[in-house]
């Protein structure tokens, strides 16, 4: 055993058999061996004329592969499901089932997942302390009160604990777009009923800078060197004010209250008080780099489609034709 190389439980993560975590869970309960003995400590280190064991099956490290997934609704994220249902290992090819999900989106749930063999790449998306964004497309039943959108962004008590957003951006009466750092299980629907409300369509379409793009349901597409790194970064904050932070929330907060306490020394000296409006704080804006070569682009975040039917361009196409008239003839 070499002195130089590299950790265990970090060996383990580049055999792909799974994040680090995982990995020192099979290495304390003594199913890992090296150089013919049993190990369960983690920080032991590799070298490369060190042999590794997993359950009495040599493990050597693979080529990283990163692949991204549009989960479609109605699927769970395991390679077997106890209850029988469809998992989302049959979209992918015998070649590629050995990859495991980062995180996971429940089974009413679609959209961004990422699977890979990269046990250092799940750590980093994983890890509470990098605080990598994740951003949801989110209907509700009904339409949304702005104070609730508010409490979203302060924090709302659950007996998981207390959950808040990053940002929430309203798209219309029932539909919002809200951005996560640090994802509990099932976060926006506990959150959503917290406060009354149930959600009919979870949809994820960015982690970091890289988005969903056009990628049907059920496609998936690997990962260049490029399109990883821009899951390991978040986007800077784009210069929308339809968008709510925390700091918005407080800044617009002190304006109100500013504009109050001018409000009643005016009203003490008998004078009407002059309304200020405070203007927004310009916000820098950053285009992601274009992709060179890809079946679909994921480092763009895509454009809406247009709703609602083309506007008719002349009087005759917009009257209707009568049975029996010279125009219908």
């Amino acid at each position: 055993m070499s002195e130089e190389g590299i950790r265990l439980n970090k060996f383990l993560a580049s055999c792909g058999i799974g994040s680090r975590r995982g990995c020192d869970e099979f290495i304390q309960t003594g199913r890992v061996e090296v150089n013919g003995h049993s190990c369960t400590n983690p920080g032991m280190r590799i070298g490369p004329e060190d042999h590794v064991k997993v359950d009495g099956r040599r493990v050597v490290t693979k080529t990283p592969v990163v692949v991204v997934f549009h989960k479609p609704r109605g699927f769970v994220c395991t390679k077997e499901d106890e209850l029988g249902r469809e998992t989302i290992y049959q979209f992918l090819p015998p070649g590629l089932h050995h990859l495991h999900h980062v995180g996971r989106l429940d089974r009413d749930s679609e959209g961004l997942l990422i699977l890979t063999n990269d046990g250092d790449l799940t750590q980093k998306l994983m890890h509470p302390s990098k605080s990598m964004e994740k951003e949801y497309h989110v209907t509700s039943n009904q339409p949304f009160e702005n104070p609730h959108l508010d409490q979203f962004l302060v924090g709302i008590y659950t007996p998981e604990g207390k959950l808040k957003a990053k940002s929430i951006e309203r798209q219309s009466a029932r539909r919002i777009k809200i951005v996560l750092e640090h994802g509990a299980k099932r976060q926006i629907r506990v959150m959503f009923e917290a406060m009354g409300y149930q959600v009919t369509k979870l949809l994820r379409v960015r982690i970091g800078s890289l988005w969903l793009g056009d990628l049907e349901p059920g496609d998936f597409q690997q990962l260049n060197a490029t399109e990883i790194g821009m899951l390991l970064k978040n986007p800077k904050a784009a210069g929308s004010t339809k968008v709510f932070t925390k700091e918005i929330l407080d800044e617009r907060k002190a304006v109100e209250k500013a504009q109050k306490a001018r409000a009643a020394a005016a009203e003490a000296a008998g004078k009407p008080a002059a309304r200020k409006t405070a203007k927004p704080a310009a916000r820098p804006t950053a285009g992601p780099k274009p992709r060179a070569s890809a079946k679909v682009d994921l480092t763009k975040k895509p454009k809406p489609a247009k709703r609602g039917r083309p506007q008719a361009t002349s009087r005759s196409e917009r009257t209707p034709k009568r049975p029996g008239s010279k125009r219908h003839r």
